[in-house]
């Protein structure tokens, strides 16, 4: 039995002990992860820092932070998303009890990404132990520093037989990915992607794709160029342009695109100084097979900013490429990478044009101050999420979606839509051995007269208050003594 079969007996036979059901102990487990992130800081930024060059105060601002609300508002809200649900009736229910119960789905496979490796492995991780399942936790290899600490540290903080940490490459994916799971959640490629789908349809295990895409950011020509520069240089380059959602080109009118040019300029020195190579806030790129692939992407388009490299340190300069065709090597796949193309468009309509004829991206970003510009990109286009004038921070409202659509991904998370994602919302009826007279409408022999009455019952909801509903049950029952049994049959 292999390393990988032996970790998912171990969890599911933990799972079948029933003590992750427990509220009690869901808390528990919560609060020891909590406090992981309070003791271990610094071998957490450590790891990160020798894997991606982020500084310990980017990795709290970036890891971290939110992980730790997620953390909080789970422990603050649990009771009440784990609690059963009521929902409206129709009238044939009126005096049943009718709810949802969310139930945990069982052993859950966490396969996470290598550019946010806390955050986006640890996130959903929140929400299996919130919904009570058990989980397999496969750190990305590319991050292998924060692999190993990961693997180090997470059980020195909670159950180790409820969620082990399995750490390797391809091949311990694939034997994990051969095993049967109740769930998988995926972050990263789409290509990758497909292959999960494909292993998760042996077994019919549902599965949760966290994906990415070439995000657009369209630029109104009569917004505050400046300002929108800004925020666009901030959503770029942060941890040197490797975030799933960070803006991948930019859509403009010819006529602002030298000024755009030279604001991102401007903020670049703002945030990273004339020199981003010795600035302590800027990252690297993860490896040299993808610093290759990146720079291979330069090769037909006009770098107006930036450009510097170096190899040897997987360093690449914050970089602007202008009047980039839809054709070039660098429209044709995600980034994942400080370069930000920009296409020129006429205007509002030719944008929306540009970005429908493509996949379905994870965010949509506009700036404008014309509601109505805002408007029609949010009503004419589809994304995972859209944000107007602003960059990544609809990822840190908890009460939002996170989720891609198409070739971005299936499914979503973040705060309690966690907890649902990794939940079995069971729909529950219980009824009583009583007022058998109302059930004479579905019983044969049928007639039009039983279809008049079982139209009513089961097709008028209602929502009413006690005394309505204890009224309702009063009519209810003179109308199962005496009209039902009487004319019915």
């Amino acid at each position: 039995m292999s390393r990988e079969e032996q970790a998912v007996a171990r969890a599911r036979k933990a799972f079948e002990t029933g003590r992750s059901k427990s509220l009690d102990y869901r808390i528990y487990q919560l609060k020891n992860l909590q406090r992981l992130f309070t003791e271990k800081q610094k071998e957490i930024a450590d790891a990160i820092k020798k894997d991606l060059n982020k500084s310990e105060v980017g990795t709290q601002l970036y890891e971290t932070l939110g992980l730790e609300g997620e953390i909080s508002q789970a422990i603050k809200k649990l009771k009440d998303w784990a609690a059963p649900r009521p929902v409206q009736k129709n009238v044939m229910t009126i005096a049943d009890t009718v709810y949802i119960q969310p139930q945990p789905l069982g052993v859950v496979l966490i396969i996470g990404a290598w550019n946010y490796p806390w955050a986006v492995t640890i996130q959903p991780l929140i929400g299996a132990i919130a919904a009570g399942n058990a989980a397999v936790v496969k750190p990305s290899e590319v991050s292998a520093h924060t692999a190993k600490a990961m693997e180090q540290l997470l059980p020195l903080y909670i159950d180790k037989e409820l969620y082990p940490v399995i750490t390797g490459g391809v091949a311990e994916t694939q034997e994990l990915l051969r095993q049967r799971f109740d769930h998988i959640f995926y972050t990263g490629n789409s290509m990758v992607g497909k292959l999960i789908m494909e292993a998760a349809a042996k077994h019919l295990t549902p599965v949760t794709l966290e994906l990415g895409g070439k995000s657009p950011c369209y630029i109104d020509k009569n917004c505050d160029i400046s300002i929108a520069c800004r925020r666009v240089t901030w959503g770029k380059y942060t941890n040197c342009g490797q975030t799933c959602i960070a803006p991948d080109y930019i859509l403009c009118d010819p006529s602002i695109q030298d000024r755009v040019i030279e604001e991102v300029k401007k903020s670049i020195k703002e945030f990273y100084t004339d020199d981003p190579k010795t600035c302590p806030d800027y990252g690297r790129i993860i490896n040299q097979r993808h610093f290759k692939r990146i720079m291979a992407m330069v090769e037909d388009s006009t770098v107006a900013v930036g450009g510097d490299n170096d190899e040897s340190d997987c360093y690449l300069a914050p970089t602007v490429l202008r009047d980039v065709k839809p054709e070039a090597k660098v429209m044709q796949e995600e980034i994942f990478g400080p370069l930000l193309p920009i296409v020129s468009v006429s205007g509002l309509d030719e944008a929306i044009q540009f970005i429908n004829k493509r996949e379905k991206p994870l965010a949509l970003y506009i700036f404008s101050q014309d509601k109505k510009v805002i408007q029609r990109m949010t009503d004419e286009t589809s994304s995972g999420g859209l944000l107007a004038n602003d960059c990544l921070v609809h990822y840190s409202v908890s009460s939002l979606p996170f989720g891609g659509v198409g070739n971005s991904g299936m499914g979503c998370y973040h705060g309690k839509f966690s907890f649902d994602q990794l939940s079995h919302l069971r729909g529950c009826l219980i009824k009583q051995l009583e007022m058998e007279g109302v059930n004479s409408m579905r019983y044969p022999p049928h007639t039009l007269k039983k279809l008049g009455w079982a139209r009513f019952f089961i097709l008028k909801n209602v929502d009413l208050g006690w005394i309505g509903r204890m009224a309702l049950l009063a009519v209810m029952a003179v109308v199962a003594a005496v009209v039902l049994q009487r004319y019915l049959l």
